[in-house]
């Protein structure tokens, strides 16, 4: 292939395409699987957790989904290292096979009745295999498109791969929602939920298919046929203060606050609708859906336009709007679609007194801390009802008390029931309060002023998402060499999306939680986009014109 200047202002070929659409297909077909778990947590928890505690299984599905983005870091390790020892094609056809078999196994899995604790143990195995595998996937199809794009097109190339993550989520949410639709909900609850697990084999077959007619990537071959292919990626990329010192940059000039804006766009702008503001589960989706739809162009037109003014200026302007106007976006949004809930905010005063030696930080990223003392449990209960409220230092070893707009309020359950009950006779509104948007089919939510208005602002969102997302893998391709290429985007990328991302709604739930103030959670965002801003600024270089065939 001619990697000639000029080529950047020739058409793309037909072998270029083809890299494209079967690099960004199987990676659509990995991200469907992964979210499956998410979008189905309610089933998979009723399957394969036993009782009626929503609370035990609530989670397990919360650590089922933590378990697959806490070992992405890991599967870009151990993957990375394949991919430069061997080869960009042959470590994404494994990942995307082992990716496509643990999701298989979770449809065929028997229920807790059936086997046991043997039913939850498997499905986190699964879960595992699924972080490993994607920890391997997105390094190897990005780093494999990147080699085949001429100079000057890189960034629109790999914006095609960019558009995967959103389109997998997407196609998730739209097989669900056809399965729904065709069957009664007891049917769909007995055994249609894993449908969309077992029709990943037949995905699989058609996406490895796709991927063996591919060669492997030019750079790679061209390494390899001079024999300087790294004998030790691992040691070579992380053990060496040079490179080492990219991979910092990048991690925290790049992809921590790329994440944090990805995550909060999509995932935390459904749970803030869902579990903040009470939306139900379909309006929410639907509204989600249709700002995705608009918004997924804007990834390729953000990586077209990286090739013409760069990567880094792009992804900190994202990081910097996003962190700058995240507070007026979702008040925006908690007027909109549930308005007696923000106004209860600015009207009804709730304050705690407690001594604070006896509150923790309640801190609980994957469900498995169990809060006993009242002042945790009260408050925890308010967090979970959306209602703001103030702790206020009481005297030492004191009982907990409480206040409603200056009346006492009863917090002897030790529960908080009954002091959420005293808030929601002041004014918060209970889930399914007629004020509360809701319009759970495609006309409804196409016709409602207030549907479209959250739409737009959704859209707000996910454009920062494409802002952020578009340009990061041309970036990080051209960060590292060729030898080591692999291993050295991957982790950084899954560190970022993995750690930074992934813990990000169960983080933010812990500074709501803590602070009595829905929009407090945004915080962890905000600072994130923000420090990716200075470093980025600071130490992150421009890479728009390196040469990616160089192992220098």
């Amino acid at each position: 292939m001619s990697m000639a200047i000029d080529d950047k202002h020739r058409p793309m070929t037909a072998e270029e395409r083809k890299v494209i659409i079967a690099s960004s297909a199987g990676t659509v077909f990995e991200w469907y699987d992964f979210y499956l778990a998410g979008s189905l947590a309610a089933n998979i928890a009723a399957a394969f957790v036993p009782g009626t505690n929503d609370t035990a299984k609530f989670i397990f599905v919360l650590f089922g989904f933590a378990a697959g983005f806490a070992v992405r870091p890991f599967g870009a390790l151990f993957f990375g290292r394949l991919g430069d020892l061997i080869g960009r094609k042959y470590t994404f056809l494994v990942t995307m096979t082992l990716m496509g078999l643990a999701t298989f196994i979770v449809g065929l899995l028997p229920s807790y009745e059936t086997i046991g604790y043997a039913a939850p143990a498997a499905f986190i195995l699964c879960r595992l295999t699924q972080g490993l595998a994607l920890g391997g996937e997105y390094g190897g199809a990005a780093t494999y498109v990147a080699e085949h794009s001429p100079p000057g097109r890189r960034g629109f190339y790999t914006s095609w791969i960019q558009t995967t993550a959103t389109v997998g989520l997407f196609v998730s949410l739209i097989v669900i929602l056809a399965l729904r639709l065709s069957m009664t909900p007891e049917t769909f609850a007995a055994w249609g939920w894993r449908v969309p697990f077992l029709v990943s084999i037949v995905l699989l077959a058609v996406s490895i298919w796709i991927r063996l007619q591919l060669a492997e990537s030019p750079a790679f071959q061209k390494m390899k046929e001079e024999g300087t292919v790294s004998k030790a990626p691992l040691t070579e990329a992380f053990g060496r203060w040079e490179n080492a010192k990219i991979g910092i940059i990048a991690l925290f000039g790049g992809t921590a606050g790329q994440a944090v804006v990805w995550y909060t766009g999509q995932f935390y702008a459904l749970f803030f609708l869902t579990q903040t503001l009470k939306v139900d589960g379909t309006t929410a989706n639907l509204l989600i859906a249709f700002s995705l739809l608009i918004g997924t162009p804007f990834f390729i037109f953000f990586g077209w336009l990286s090739d013409k003014i760069g990567r880094k200026p792009i992804l900190l302007a994202g990081c910097l709007i996003a962190a700058a106007s995240y507070f007026t976006l979702f008040e925006k949004l908690a007027v909109t679609v549930n308005p007696a809930l923000y106004n209860a905010t600015q009207n009804v005063k709730v304050v705690l007194t407690a001594d604070k030696a006896t509150c923790s930080n309640l801190f609980d990223p994957v469900g498995v801390r169990t809060f006993t003392q009242p002042c945790d449990v009260v408050r925890r209960a308010l967090a979970t009802n959306s209602i703001h409220y103030d702790l206020v230092e009481g005297p030492a070893s004191s009982e907990l008390k409480a206040s409603v707009n200056g009346t006492d309020a009863s917090v002897a359950d030790k529960t908080g029931a009954a002091l959420v009950a005293a808030a929601q006779a002041a004014g918060y509104p209970k889930a399914g309060d007629p004020s509360i948007l809701k319009q759970p089919t495609i006309s409804g939510v196409l016709s409602d002023p207030r549907a479209i208005n959250a739409m737009g602002i959704l859209f707000i969102l996910v454009l920062f998402v494409t802002m952020v997302y578009g340009p990061i893998a041309a970036l990080l391709v051209e960060l590292f060499p060729t030898r080591i290429r692999y291993t050295g985007m991957s982790l950084p990328y899954h560190l970022g999306n993995g750690w930074f991302g992934g813990f990000l709604p169960p983080t933010a739930f812990a500074i709501v939680a803590s602070t009595g103030n829905i929009f407090a959670g945004l915080w962890y965002p905000i600072v994130i986009a923000m420090v990716t801003f200075i470093v980025g600024l600071l130490f992150l270089p421009e890479t728009k014109d390196r040469d990616i065939y160089s192992n220098d």
